[in-house]
């Protein structure tokens, strides 16, 4: 095989992925709910995270509270949002039929996957790094308000303190990654209801399964491996050492979720007719 040959199937192959990363763009940008559904994403991230803020209160120094997971605490209700986005990225094209004009476009359904996977990480993270930032912003003004003050150990919120950059850095991680986990699971399921249940049940069953249970040793077994909790330990900052997973491990655990799902979706894309 000729050098020539295969540089000329590379180039293909890369302007194939040219092609369809402007498709997929282009049909995210166009769709009619995708502005308004990550607007509600921060919207409800930074909505809930100030009603944590204004709820929670410190009295005392030493009170122990986390204050900015207490500030992000919205990112596990606007990771719903993320979710129902991805899974409809998918699903909303199997429903119209739209999925074999894609597949005629793009033939290799890996790349369009792909592709999919990539503009929508793009815009999970800058809608994630909007309702971060807000959030921590909002924090920063309110924790003060409910006792979150310099008198009992708690300095305001600022993204120069190496904890609070990690913990803001991972939780726009964590709605990409939860965002993949979605498309993939939508990929394989095709459907919206099913795959909605699913990441939702994966996200949210996992810390209740892990309360029912009664074995110590066991409910940090499982929280070492649910996506959410695993995944949300990149936002502590304090009591790091107790945690029953580090944070980047966690995050790390969240990552391999993502890529199994992405695995399985794209195998079962590949294998089945459109």
């Amino acid at each position: 095989m000729s050098l020539r040959g295969t540089a000329r199937r590379t180039g293909a192959g890369h302007g194939n992925f040219g092609r369809a990363l402007r498709a997929e763009w282009t049909k995210l940008r166009t769709a009619g709910d995708t502005g308004r559904t990550l607007l509600l994403a921060v919207a409800l991230t930074v909505a809930v995270g100030c009603g944590t803020a204004r709820a929670v209160k410190c009295p005392d120094t030493g009170c122990g509270r986390d204050a900015v997971r207490l500030a992000l605490t919205g990112v596990t209700v606007g990771q719903a949002v993320v979710a129902v986005l991805a899974v409809l990225a998918v699903s909303g094209e199997y429903g119209t039929g739209m999925i074999r004009t894609s597949l005629t476009a793009v033939p290799g359904r890996l790349t369009l996957l792909s592709a999919k996977a990539t503009v929508l990480t793009a815009v999970v993270l800058a809608a994630g790094t909007a309702a971060v930032l807000g959030s921590l912003l909002a924090g920063r003004f309110l924790l003060p308000g409910s006792g979150f003050t310099e008198a009992h150990g708690y300095p305001p919120l600022s993204l120069a303190d190496g904890p609070t950059l990690r913990a803001a850095v991972g939780s726009v991680l964590y709605l990409a990654l939860v965002a993949l986990i979605a498309l993939g699971v939508a990929a394989a399921v095709r459907e919206a209801a099913a795959g909605i249940g699913i990441v939702l049940g994966l996200l949210y069953l996992f810390p209740v399964v892990t309360q029912v249970v009664g074995d110590p040793e066991w409910q940090r077994r499982l929280q070492q491996i649910a996506p959410m909790p695993a995944g949300l330990a990149v936002q502590a900052t304090v009591q790091v050492r107790e945690l029953p997973i580090g944070p980047w491990a966690g995050l790390g655990v969240l990552a391999a979720w993502a890529a199994a799902a992405l695995l399985a979706g794209g195998l079962l894309l590949r294998g089945r007719d459109a």
